[in-house]
């Protein structure tokens, strides 16, 4: 089974809109914040703003503003965003990495795990649905059910942070395991971290990470070689939300990026949950389940996602700081225009390493195209690897610029204070209220708890700091390059001897 093609004519939208979504939400699923199980996700304080700048992308989905910018028909005429199908030539790749782009305009890059996050994965299950073996049929179900109608899809690929000094077959009461199964499906127990976003989206992908998949062993991991798909209202699935940030935001003009772009993350827990047999993908196969995060491509497209996402975040800081220093009067230092000169050159390599991976693809599964896997690695550490660069810039620059500030927006309501904060509160050619303004921004932006999530999550989204140095060395030496580099060198040495020059040029 393939896509099967057919003309333009028959192109079929099925794509939701904001509205459809958000009604979605509200499905019955178990989320416990501070105490109490959240009744409607749509409309609770923690989630809902969140939730409405997903629907955004939703709406855009349907724009006049946005046709042919934000989505592509696949081969069998399903309409859907352009990143949510296969890509078959560099021209694909770059009208998906464009698609990109235009959805994270909508959040100034501050949300990383966007519907087109997991479609890094699930696009690839068109041609790639045969991997799976006997569940062959159900990746490809999963991939038309998912593009048709461009699913929220987050994923929970981490144990918990407890033993792992330990085989993880004597840590079961903490991972993930089948407890048994009948004509019905699995039924599985365990905790998965870290389920980003995961109470705003509809269905959970439930695998392994790279590492954690290299240590098992056939004959002893069975039970736990799993990876499926499971809808987020399943009995017996739990999420516990870590603290809100967008219901601790004061107000928008206190916390103009928690209050509304908070992905609350979560530990994900399941108690004899029902994965029923439609929703299975791999069932203790300790082999499939260490070749699938390889072989899927979701590597290589995951990377092209987060750095488009990164360079987008990068604009926004990069226009974030140009304003604080302009309105510090300190724009035309010769020490602050080089600081912001290195943010400029970050974002330019960042969308290089874009533009390097959608010109020069690499064959992916069946007739499909993804980016080089060399580029995707490289950019992937330099991504991880950045943020605190930026962070150490933005507080050696403004200095202590962004604590000059008020304790609220109240303090603006308050005639005692006015003449006050008009003559002391200024800035160089701004009003009070306006650099105040400006400066709430910076602060949620590198400085409050927000910003410390987010400082975490650029460091560790895609795997341990050895691990993104490892995967590129043993890339190099199972491509051949490594090789490449050891024979420039017997070149060089090659050229002369201790009697003087080989080569023919030299003597």
């Amino acid at each position: 089974m393939s896509i099967k093609e057919k003309p333009a004519a028959a192109e079929t939208n099925n794509l939701m809109n904001g509205a459809e979504y958000l009604a979605s939400l509200n499905d019955g699923r178990e989320i416990w914040f501070r105490g109490e199980r959240v009744d409607k996700v749509s409309e609770h304080p923690a989630f809902r703003n969140a939730a409405r700048s997903i629907a955004r992308l939703y709406d855009a989905l349907h724009e006049p503003e946005f046709h042919g910018q934000l989505t592509g028909v696949d081969k069998s005429g399903m309409l859907t965003h352009a990143f949510f199908k296969p890509a078959y030539s560099a021209d694909d790749l770059r009208a998906a990495r464009d698609a990109i782009a235009v959805w994270q305009r909508f959040a100034y890059g501050w949300m990383g795990r966007t519907p087109d996050y997991k479609a890094a994965f699930m696009a690839q299950l068109a041609e790639g649905h045969q991997f799976y073996g006997d569940y062959a049929d159900n990746a490809f179900a999963w991939y038309t059910k998912c593009a048709s109608r461009c699913l929220f899809m987050n994923h929970v690929l981490i144990d918990p942070p407890v033993d792992r000094n330990r085989p993880r077959v004597d840590v079961r009461d903490q991972y993930v395991s089948v407890e048994k199964d009948d004509d019905r499906g699995i039924y599985v127990s365990g905790a998965k971290m870290v389920a980003t976003g995961s109470a705003l989206t509809h269905t959970t992908f439930v695998g392994l990470n790279s590492g954690t998949a290299a240590r098992m062993e056939t004959g002893r991991d069975e039970d736990m070689a799993l990876v499926f798909f499971i809808d987020m209202d399943a009995p017996g699935v739990k999420l516990i939300s870590r603290s809100s940030y967008e219901f601790d935001a004061h107000s928008p003009f206190d916390a103009p990026l928690a209050s509304r772009f908070d992905e609350n993350d979560a530990v994900m827990v399941f108690e004899n949950a029902l994965v029923p047999w439609e929703n299975v993908l791999i069932y203790r196969d300790v082999e499939r389940s260490k070749g699938f995060y390889a072989d899927s491509g979701f590597f290589n497209r995951f990377n092209l996602q987060s750095c488009v996402r990164l360079t987008i975040k990068l604009e926004f800081c990069i226009g974030l700081l140009l304003k604080g220093v302009e309105a510090t009067g300190t724009g035309d230092f010769r020490g602050v225009q080089t600081q912001i000169g290195e943010l400029v050159a970050m974002r330019d390599t960042l969308w290089s390493f874009t533009t390097a991976m959608v010109s020069e693809p690499e064959q992916g599964i069946g007739n499909s195209v993804v980016p080089k896997l060399q580029t995707a690695a490289a950019a992937r550490l330099y991504m991880t690897n950045a943020w605190h660069r930026v962070r150490e810039i933005f507080e050696c620059v403004l200095a202590g610029a962004p604590t000059y500030t008020i304790s609220g927006v109240e303090d603006l309501r308050q005639p005692a204070l006015s003449n006050t904060l008009e003559r002391y509160y200024r800035g160089t050619g701004l009003e009070a209220q306006e650099r105040i303004k400006l400066f709430k921004l910076i602060w949620d932006a590198m400085y409050s708890e927000f910003a410390g999530r987010h400082a975490l999550y650029e460091r560790n989204y895609s795997g341990n700091q050895d691990q993104q140095r490892l995967d590129p060395l043993r890339w190099s030496q199972i491509r051949g390059d490594a090789d490449r580099y050891r024979s420039l060198v017997d070149e060089c040495l090659a050229d002369y001897d201790a009697d003087g020059w080989v080569a023919k040029h030299l003597l």
